[in-house]
């Protein structure tokens, strides 16, 4: 899910009630307004969850950020509900870095799909399969560097730089790799929130380094926490 916090400041002694805020700009899709049901008394700042939605991101390269506001229906003190518009400070560093990620993804993946293959074994202490490439536009895909996790070591079995390359008239590559844990203690099973998120530097037809986050399917993320515990010593099936 995409989400954020906005950060509301009320230096004056009336109580402020949000309804709803809304994050509208033209850079991602708008959602409903996000239930806030929140007064806001006198703070120098309160962070309030708000939600947006995909980035509207372009084929041909990546889009320039546009101007945002947040929307909230507001109640001051005994006043009525009132709707606000709060203009954010353009350009915002924090929606550029989304923007540029979220887009930087989409075109990697308008060219080619990446994933985890089906068939995974235990080898030793280190958990070998493949990463699959499959054609779905056009260009030369190169991964240059595949990135590890919190939790998670993944090397190519050949190492080198780039590490493949699906050409143009390629519909597909399969990457042979090994995953070894890169964490051992009880806390890191505790707090794998990002432990299956697996950062892919590729580029299409020779263009800027773009990022994939690759993520193993829910069996596949159950099998290795299992061989994490095992090879680590910490008990596992």
């Amino acid at each position: 899910m995409h989400a954020l916090e906005v950060a509301v400041r009320n230096t004056a002694g009336i109580p402020v009630y949000f309804a709803d805020v809304q994050l509208v700009t033209p850079s991602f899709k708008t959602l409903p307004p996000q239930k806030a049901d929140a007064t806001i008394k006198r703070t120098e700042r309160t962070d309030l969850r708000i939600t947006y939605g995909p980035a509207n991101c372009l084929p041909t390269g990546l889009p320039q950020l546009q101007p945002a506001t947040v929307v909230a229906n507001i109640r001051a003190g005994s006043e009525q509900p009132r709707r606000v518009v709060f203009k954010v400070p353009h350009p915002s560093p924090l929606l550029t870095r989304l923007l540029r990620d979220e887009c930087s993804e989409f075109l990697v993946k308008e060219a080619a799909g990446i994933e985890f293959g089906p068939d995974w074994k235990q080898v030793g202490k280190a958990m070998r399969g493949k990463l699959v490439v499959t054609r779905r536009g056009v260009g030369k895909v190169t991964l240059t560097e595949l990135d590890g996790t919190t939790h998670y070591i993944i090397t190519p079995d050949a190492p080198k730089r780039p590490v493949d390359e699906l050409e143009a008239g390629q519909q597909r590559l399969e990457v042979p790799v090994t995953l070894t844990p890169g964490r051992c203690d009880p806390h890191a099973f505790a707090e794998a929130k990002k432990a299956f998120l697996f950062p892919v530097r590729a580029t299409v037809d020779g263009g800027p380094e773009r990022v994939v986050i690759v993520v193993p399917p829910k069996p596949l993320q159950d099998r290795l926490i299992q061989y994490s515990l095992r090879v680590c010593g910490l008990g596992g099936g």
